[in-house]
């Protein structure tokens, strides 16, 4: 047996602190697997965070997939085999960047939804940027490919959530008020007759865990993570 290990592209910085979780699951993920001293091959390109914040606030989403764009292709040309953005947000360029490159993509709600299809999960509650929350680019893709229907915070725990991830948790502060907080909308989305709540930003990992609450957690950074290692890992028998 032949063992061949694809090159993973990541573009991250989005922010550095969800990045570092990416880096460790992958590497952690394949050592997992393939023993001994094997780690992940990854080519990580790593952008400036507060110049894709500046273009989402001001919903200038053109320019920011021109840089994410830029971004794949020099994954690419650096031997990458494929790519992932490092952020839930950002997927919503996704189509816009996957078409500037050859190498596949892998979104990070397809990794969702077959998790959640194999698991049985019919009804998720998400937590997110608002982004994430509000458009559409990825309950659309969950309801559509998956049939998978989601339900969100109201409009001011949306807000306050938001604040939490980009005035908090992207510069690595993490607060137990801000923990508790968390946990009490989850408590709210419990109400909704969900199947589990959807850590749908990859910073919010670094604030709640399974062991906080009862209904089954989602955190996407890991199960995108895990999507990589599948992609990554090819078994060959000559």
């Amino acid at each position: 047996m032949v063992l061949a290990v694809k090159t993973i592209g990541l573009i991250g910085g989005m922010s550095w602190e969800s990045s570092q979780t990416y880096y460790a699951l992958i590497n952690e993920q394949v050592k997992a697997r393939l023993g001994g001293l094997h780690s992940a091959k990854i080519l990580l390109l790593s952008l400036d965070f507060s110049q894709i914040e500046k273009l989402q606030s001001s919903e200038d989403w053109s320019s920011a997939a021109t840089i994410l764009r830029n971004a794949a292709k020099q994954l690419e040309a650096g031997g990458a085999e494929c790519f992932a953005i490092c952020t839930n947000t950002m997927h919503q360029v996704f189509d816009e960047v996957s078409g500037a490159v050859r190498i596949p993509g892998l979104h990070i709600a397809d990794a969702l939804g077959e998790y959640a299809a194999q698991n049985s999960m019919r009804r998720l509650g998400l937590l997110g940027t608002r982004f994430t929350m509000e458009r559409d680019f990825f309950r659309d893709r969950l309801s559509d490919n998956y049939g998978i229907a989601v339900s969100t915070p109201d409009e001011p725990q949306r807000l306050e959530i938001h604040r939490i991830i980009y005035e908090e948790l992207c510069l690595g502060e993490i607060k137990d008020t801000s923990r508790e907080y968390l946990i009490e909308v989850i408590r709210h989305l419990t109400e909704m007759d969900i199947d589990g709540v959807v850590l749908g930003c990859t910073e919010i990992g670094l604030l709640i865990e399974q062991a906080h609450v009862q209904i089954p957690v989602i955190d996407t950074a890991s199960i995108h993570a895990q999507s990589l290692v599948d992609f990554a890992i090819d078994r060959q028998i000559f």
